[in-house]
């Protein structure tokens, strides 16, 4: 049903703007959990490993998205673009499931604002390994 309202290149154009949009808002990351603070005890590297790999992810999800914008057409007909589709379908599908498994419901159980960021993230990761894996075959 999903996509029969919309070709799977919209979706794609879609996720393209909504991954970077994503990737935006890792650089307000450090100051709204209060890294300066709640890193002062870790070790250097530890910090530095923080900020590093939020900067790489951030340029990850940008770059996916920018692709996903510029060349949906392709991630769809072409045998290359496929596996990358199947390929970030199984990230998306992982990322999905760590959601559940990974993280306390006492992060976000009996808080309004958290268990409706769970809710979003959650949607959003089903979202985007349906459309991938869908483009992907």
């Amino acid at each position: 049903m999903l996509f029969k309202m919309m070709p799977l290149e919209t979706h794609l154009k879609l996720i393209g703007g909504l991954l970077t949009v994503l990737a935006l808002l890792h650089a307000g990351f450090p100051r709204y959990f209060n890294w300066a603070v709640e890193f002062r005890t870790v070790s250097l590297i530890n910090r530095q490993m923080m900020y590093i790999h939020t900067l790489f992810l951030a340029l990850a999800l940008l770059l996916v998205g920018l692709l996903c914008l510029a060349y949906a057409p392709e991630l769809t007909s072409t045998r290359l673009g496929q596996a990358l589709c199947r390929g970030l379908g199984a990230f998306w599908l992982l990322r999905l499931v760590v959601q559940f498994v990974g993280y306390s419901p006492a992060l976000w159980r009996g808080k309004r604002f958290e268990t409706g960021m769970h809710v979003a993230f959650s949607l959003l990761w089903a979202y985007l390994t349906a459309v991938f894996l869908a483009a992907g075959w």
